[in-house]
């Protein structure tokens, strides 16, 4: 039995649509055996499918190849997830940094990049107050 790998990856519940897994097979974040596959390879059971999702690359051990979407509950029967564990700790590493996406410095601050840069705006003298009233030793000012 045989699907195509766009169905395969819809039926999976991989990619949300159908036209998002092509369009990840159309980009080359989906290979088999380390080559870049169009929407309408056929797959096989025993074959591992690794889909990059920046910035972790999933790798899937195809048990059954279907086409029609199944229940959450049915997944392994479908699929084995071989994704090594380095994958995981790098995805673990960029959610504990923040951003992924973006470049430090360029887009609107966060709210820490926000309150870093008030504090440099207008620093706090801790234990100096300006606003102080009592007029002892200050004769004639």
């Amino acid at each position: 039995m045989e699907a195509r790998i766009d169905k395969w990856l819809w039926a999976a519940r991989i990619f949300k649509t159908r036209s998002i897994a092509a369009d990840a097979c159309k980009n080359g974040r989906v290979t088999i055996n380390n080559v870049n596959v169009k929407p309408s390879r056929p797959v096989k059971a025993g074959e591992v499918v690794a889909v990059r999702k920046p910035p972790v690359t999933y790798s899937f051990k195809i048990l059954k190849p279907i086409e029609m979407r199944v229940g959450a509950k049915l997944l392994p029967e479908i699929y084995e997830n071989v994704t090594t564990p380095d994958q995981y700790e790098l995805l673990e590493m960029n959610r504990i940094s923040g951003f992924v996406d973006r470049a430090r410095g360029t887009g609107r601050p966060t709210k820490k990049e926000r309150r870093s840069l008030d504090a440099f705006i207008e620093p706090t003298f801790e234990g100096f107050d300006f606003d102080d009233d009592d007029d002892e030793g200050d004769e004639d000012w």
